[in-house]
């Protein structure tokens, strides 16, 4: 679960250090005191994308910094240690996003990329937004709520892999099959090509020697007279020779080395460095006498380089290339000439592996029409409670007759609603009205939560559209969601408010040039006045102060 939330200067929230704790939290304050910014923070530090925007005025960055405690996330714990970023129970993520636009992410204090981020986000925090009924009316969103709630995510991941495999196949065979139509043109230009690479020998081809040795050849002139001079000044040159000029050095140290012993640990030095200077000399003119002008392979080694050069050209890439292109022009012209195999032998792969892919689908279509018969009736009791007593929610499965695989199955999924008896069931976005919409919403998302594995869940003003007695069950539900779980809920709503175990207050202080929020941890004291201002606005009066504390004391003794 979330354990602490650090901020510093984000938007307008100049430093925040929030401690959380585990059962139900909520964070309440008036209009735009800066409750969105703490799921705008959370949602960074988890992945989302950065701008300058989000960086505070007059500040050089922004800073979140999120730990977790992982003894209730054990897939979170598994990924870390897959991506050897385990640090125990413990799991530190840091977002730093600078005045530039440009940021930098953290996992356990090892850098990490947004990819990173979104894949462990995924298993420490599931958010709900206040718009999740406009996702619900997406069909793909409708699918995946099933999918999940059934537990069908190992058998689609199966499904989806198999499609892909025959997507591959067919793909091949499509271009293999298009190809074939001017084979024979493709075949011979091919075959020229090959011929005029093999002509470079490239089972010994090697750009690096080939121009080291053009190197050498071209300039063995200068190799030769410049070797000749160093020679001479190194060993023949009788009167300047190096090795002339140490053993005068030597002979004269040893003139004054009886009054000076120290002076032979200089002369060994020396005597040394004459050994070896002899022997440099001996071995540059060894080579050089080794030497020897070759005008015709100077020739043919420039003609080589020219061809190299031209063959470079000609495919559009670098010399050292060129024996690469010549595997893949093999390549090709294998698969060409084979091509008549290889069509068959995708042809029998495509055919197993639709054949593969029906299957899956028809168990998968099997699953989805118990799981979506199952859910119906938990939705439908849920929505019952939250004020559409005569609402049947429905999620039709209709397998679409197809041969070609496609992605998550064969099935059109989607939900239907009925809000009176007698009435056919039509789609959410011709029957639901806004706030329908939102109370079905909020019953999948209350429904389902209990099939996931996500230690903690946060609601974003998804309880928008209702109140009275049914944000009150509203609150309960979410109070017994988190029994086994963490949950954050924004709300405006005293009825919900009034069920957290721990109740966060946002306000907003306009004392400076910049506006900045603040979060405090409110006593039981407190929570009173809260609710009362929630329930009655500016005027607070001592009956809505009563009220508040009675909401306060049901919720303790109905939630426990």
């Amino acid at each position: 679960m979330l354990v602490n939330l650090t901020i510093i200067d984000l938007a307008v929230v100049k430093l925040l250090d929030l401690d959380l704790d585990k059962g139900m939290s909520v964070l309440t304050g008036e209009t735009g005191a800066g409750k969105s910014i703490l799921l705008t923070a959370l949602g960074l530090a988890l992945g989302d994308r950065a701008d300058s925007g989000y960086v505070r005025p007059d500040c050089k960055r922004a800073e979140i910094n999120l730990e977790f405690d992982l003894a209730d996330a054990p897939l979170a714990q598994l990924w870390l240690q897959e991506h050897e970023l385990d640090n125990g129970l413990q799991c530190l993520i840091r977002r730093v996003i600078n005045h530039d636009g440009r940021s930098k992410a953290y996992i356990n204090n090892r850098p990490a990329t947004l990819q990173a981020l979104q894949a462990l986000s995924e298993k420490l925090v599931e958010i709900h937004g206040q718009h999740a009924h406009l996702t619900l009316l997406n069909s793909d969103e409708q699918r995946r709520l099933l999918d999940v709630y059934a537990k069908n995510q190992p058998l689609l991941e199966e499904l989806n892999a198999c499609f892909r495999q025959w997507q591959q196949a067919h793909k091949e065979l499509t271009a293999l099959q298009k190809a074939a139509h001017d084979q024979t043109e493709r075949e011979a230009l091919l075959r020229y090509q090959i011929d005029e690479l093999h002509e470079l020998d490239m089972a010994n081809f090697s750009y690096a020697a080939i121009n080291e040795e053009h190197g050498k050849l071209a300039n063995l002139g200068q190799i030769l007279s410049t070797g000749q001079s160093v020679v001479d000044t190194l060993y023949e040159n009788d009167q300047i020779a190096a090795i002339t000029l140490l053993g005068h050095s030597l002979a004269e140290l040893a003139q004054i080395a009886r009054y000076a012993p120290e002076i032979n640990d200089i002369s060994s030095l020396l005597a040394e460095a004459k050994i070896q200077t002899e022997e440099a000399a001996l071995q540059l003119r060894r080579f050089l006498e080794a030497q020897e002008a070759d005008p015709l392979r100077l020739d043919a080694v420039e003609t080589q380089l020219g061809i190299i050069h031209q063959l470079s050209r000609k495919h559009h890439i670098s010399p050292d290339e060129l024996p690469a292109q010549l595997a893949k022009l093999e390549q090709e012209l294998d698969n060409l000439t084979h091509s008549s195999e290889r069509i068959e032998a995708l042809h029998n792969q495509t055919g197993q592996l639709s054949a593969r892919y029906q299957q899956l689908a028809a168990q998968l279509s099997e699953r989805r029409q118990q799981g979506g018969a199952k859910l119906q009736q938990h939705i439908s009791a849920v929505i019952k409670e939250l004020g559409m007593p005569q609402g049947e929610f429905l999620v039709a499965v209709n397998p679409q007759t197809t041969d070609t695989p496609k992605l998550n199955g064969n099935d059109k999924i989607e939900f239907l609603v009925t809000s009176n008896p007698g009435l056919p069931a039509k789609a959410l976005a011709k029957v639901a009205s806004g706030g329908e919409l939102s109370r079905i919403s909020l019953a999948i998302q209350v429904t389902t939560a209990n099939d996931k594995t996500t230690p903690t869940m946060i609601f974003d003003e998804v309880d928008s559209g209702i109140g009275g007695g049914i944000a009150e069950i509203v609150g309960q539900k979410l109070r017994r969601l988190s029994h086994n779980r963490q949950i954050l809920c924004v709300t405006h709503l005293p009825q919900v408010a009034a069920q957290a175990h721990w109740h966060l207050f946002v306000s907003k202080n306009n004392q400076t040039d910049i506006t900045s929020s603040t979060v405090s941890l409110l006593s039981d004291a407190e929570r009173i006045n809260e609710v009362a201002r929630m329930l009655g606005g500016v005027n607070i009066t001592a009956n809505t102060l009563a009220h508040a504390q009675e909401m306060l004391l049901q919720s303790t003794a109905v939630s426990g």
